[in-house]
């Protein structure tokens, strides 16, 4: 929004406050009036008029209310009249800042004192001041980049694996080891070889000799299951 904008912007609000805080003042009064027994100068010298103030006239059918030039009011004439009026109440708005002149236009009144120099000032509004552009602000310096820290964790260190004792290479059993190492003891079976008599007939002999070679595998047969036996006793 620029300067000039905001410069009538507040003008603007300003003159509809002072129209809203006009002030209406009543000629000659509070304990006068428009007449010729009122002192209208030291009532006109005690107050201060505005812009946006208004004047009241009220007065009986014999008066009325006459605007004039300087020259006509110091005289008490009407050659010039700026504008006049006589409905007996009469409200002529200060529009502009600067003195005004009014007289009775009744013959013999003017100079009997029913006059009144009005004089106008500038509308003031101490609350409200035209805005000032405010001068630039300088820009702040960007905020430098603060480093990123990184957040990701370092990866683990690897865990050496020592093997269990069940996945270590077993080891012979002691007992198995001895065991293993037990000799086979086999049990002594007394012979069962029968030593037959001689014989004088050869023919007998032969047959002695075939029975102990069956006697004998027999023999060694046994002792095989028997160590067999023997072995699986122990495990």
């Amino acid at each position: 929004m620029g300067v000039f904008q905001v410069i009538l912007r507040v003008s603007f609000v300003a003159m509809l406050i002072k129209l809203a805080m006009a002030t209406n003042h009543l000629v000659g009064g509070p304990n006068g009036g428009w007449d010729t027994r009122s002192d209208l100068q030291t009532w006109a010298s005690s107050l201060q008029f505005y812009v946006g103030d208004n004047l009241v006239f009220q007065y009986p059918p014999n008066h009325n209310v006459v605007e004039v030039t300087k020259s006509d009011y110091e005289s008490c004439q009407q050659t010039n009249p700026i504008q006049s009026s006589n409905d007996g109440a009469t409200t002529i708005p200060l529009t502009s800042q600067g003195k005004r002149y009014f007289i009775c236009g009744t013959m013999g009144h003017c100079s009997q004192g029913m006059k009144v120099e009005i004089n106008t000032l500038a509308t003031q509004i101490s609350p409200t001041s035209p805005a000032t552009a405010s001068p630039p602000t300088a820009a702040s310096p960007p905020i430098a980049d603060s480093p990123i820290v990184s957040i990701i964790p370092s990866a683990a260190p690897e865990e050496t694996t020592t093997p269990s004792p069940a996945e270590s290479p077993e080891s012979p059993s002691p007992l198995f080891q001895t065991q293993m190492e037990t000799p086979t003891l086999s049990p002594v079976i007394p012979s069962t070889e029968f030593l037959a008599p001689n014989s004088p007939l050869p023919q007998r002999s032969e047959d002695v000799s075939a029975s102990s070679t069956v006697k004998g595998n027999l023999q060694a047969f046994i002792s095989i299951v028997l160590s067999f036996v023997a072995y699986m006793t122990f495990f």
